[in-house]
């Protein structure tokens, strides 16, 4: 099968991929030595350091009491013990992380990201390492610099440990091009079933398994929300142009978005400050307002020995939010009493606009067309290229062009009654899908509020334009007071977990997607 070379896309054979190859990125850190971003670490990480977290972490590098080398030491212990079962990375670099660690030791301390191991989804170009979006198309790709983000992250500190498995072209749960299930969900490594999340379910797997201290993913349709809340992670999708694209392989130009996928709430504000920022290459990046003091908006604020909200904020319930009697139903009800008792929190019920199913129902399929357009040379030469999520590629190659500017209008609908409407009776709405302010590229964070039958669960808020700071603020304060975040899954059982995992694999016994269940599951 042809593949996409380098060449090949500097040449412009994909319209959106030769964007990136105006030039190399550039990028500065942002995250200097923040006083907020240092937390000294409980008994049980300073036990084991990779249960640190990154703000615990850079506590104890500043302080010289760990060394970056040791840090990294122990993640590729836990790599090499249980990556066979959880099948988190596609690509472990460690030769190049150990180099990075070195340097970092004898260099200047660059701020809370120093030293921190992070994992990279395999969209994200990485210079001089394989970036295959783990599809047909890119499985010879190699770019020759790194993604803004990623530059900006190492430019912060950050040491790339390895790239992430990911749905093919970011459109399902992580599979082979085929559909042969990879990732699995850390809270049940030897149930390969169990879904881990979306198409970031790589860095989420290796973040909660402990592979690393975190990472980054792409949404598009809910591909950090979705595995942040399977596996009881804190999530954030910023606005669109908070953090730039440049660098990134596209899956729908409008609508995706980078952000980090971390142990709490502090933790993606470290990493979402390091990443966010303007950016030459991507104009969306431009023009827009500051980015926000983040750590500060996720370092909890108290009156006395009581928490409370750094800003009075008004917290929307949709309706059906609280409907039923299951757990997911009990452990919301319970998350808002909890909130409701924060000093500066207002609970409120909220209305949905007009037409709300309609607009994000019916035209949430015209982000496929703008997913085909350019791959269509490589859809006119070899369908196969497509694996087994063709299906949503030809949806979006054969959607009616009268029916896409439809759906385009009723975009700019939707955000005017988001913006005019929803947020007329509130400052954070609680959400229970990511898709509606995917749309229209409006910020969402994802956090845990409990487990039901051993399995995470979690709930997504979303904000105004540019309002990371009072989503961060919210879950900063929910999470001072509640423990969730603070769970791990157990360690699968390397010797015969891996054995199984290798064995299944090579039996084809692993489960697969189907064609349709590719389509339900398409960003």
């Amino acid at each position: 099968m042809a593949v996409l070379s380098a060449g090949a896309a500097a040449a412009g054979a994909i319209g959106l991929p030769q964007v990136a190859f105006a030039g190399p990125a550039t990028a500065r850190s942002r995250t200097g030595p923040h006083p907020d971003a240092y937390t000294s670490p409980r008994p049980e990480a300073v036990a084991d350091p990779t249960e640190l977290t990154i703000a615990e972490a850079a506590y104890l590098l500043r302080a010289g009491t760990l060394r970056p080398e040791a840090l990294l030491e122990a993640y590729l212990a836990r790599i090499a013990a249980y990556d066979d079962v959880y099948q988190a990375f596609n690509l472990v670099l460690t030769e190049q992380a150990a180099a990075a660690a070195r340097s970092l030791r004898r260099g200047h301390y660059h701020g809370p990201l120093h030293g921190i191991p992070l994992a990279i989804k395999d969209n994200y170009y990485t210079a001089g390492v394989p970036t295959t979006a783990n599809s047909y198309v890119f499985a010879d790709f190699v770019p020759p610099f790194d993604a803004t983000t990623v530059a900006k992250l190492t430019a912060a500190g950050g040491i790339v440990l390895g790239k992430t498995q990911m749905g093919p072209l970011a459109t399902t749960r992580a599979t082979t091009p085929d559909g042969v299930v990879t990732t699995v969900n850390a809270w049940t490594p030897e149930n390969p079933s169990t879904n881990p999340g979306g198409s970031s379910t790589g860095t989420a797997t290796a973040v909660a398994g402990r592979l690393a201290t975190s990472g980054i993913g792409t949404q598009t349709g809910g591909s950090i929300t979705a595995p942040s809340n399977a596996q009881n992670l804190t999530g954030l999708k910023p606005t669109m142009g908070r953090a730039s694209l440049y660098g990134i392989v596209p899956l729908t130009y409008s609508r995706d978005h980078p952000g980090p996928l971390a142990r709490d709430a502090k933790d993606a504000a470290i990493m979402l400050a390091a990443m966010a920022g303007e950016d030459a290459n991507d104009p969306r990046t431009q023009g827009l307002p500051p980015v926000p003091d983040l750590v500060a908006a996720a370092t909890p604020v108290y009156r006395g020995s009581r928490v409370r909200l750094r800003w009075p904020t008004r917290i929307g319930v949709i309706p059906g939010f609280l409907s039923g009697t299951s757990p997911t139903a009990a452990a919301r009800r319970a998350f808002l009493d909890t909130l409701a008792g924060v000093e500066g929190v207002t609970v409120v019920d909220v209305t949905l606009p007009e037409e709300w199913d309609l607009l994000t129902g019916r035209f949430n399929d015209v982000r496929l067309p703008e997913r085909a357009e350019p791959f269509v040379p490589y859809l006119r030469q070899d369908l196969r290229l497509f694996g087994v999520s063709l299906t949503s590629w030809l949806q979006g190659a054969l959607m009616g062009a009268d029916e896409y500017v439809t759906g385009q209008r009723a975009k700019l609908v939707l955000l005017d009654r988001v913006l005019n409407d929803l947020f007329e009776q509130c400052d954070v709405v609680v959400q229970t899908s990511p898709v509606p302010f995917d749309i229209i590229g409006l910020p969402e964070l994802a956090l845990p509020i409990g487990f039901s039958g051993g399995l995470p669960i979690g709930t997504i808020l979303g904000g105004r334009p540019y309002a990371e700071d009072r989503l961060l603020a919210v879950a900063a304060a929910y999470q001072a007071l509640t423990d969730w975040h603070w769970r791990r899954p157990s360690d699968p059982v390397s010797a015969a977990g891996a054995g199984r995992a290798r064995a299944q694999a090579a039996a084809g016994v692993r489960p697969r997607l189907t064609a349709a269940e590719a389509a339900e599951q398409s960003q």
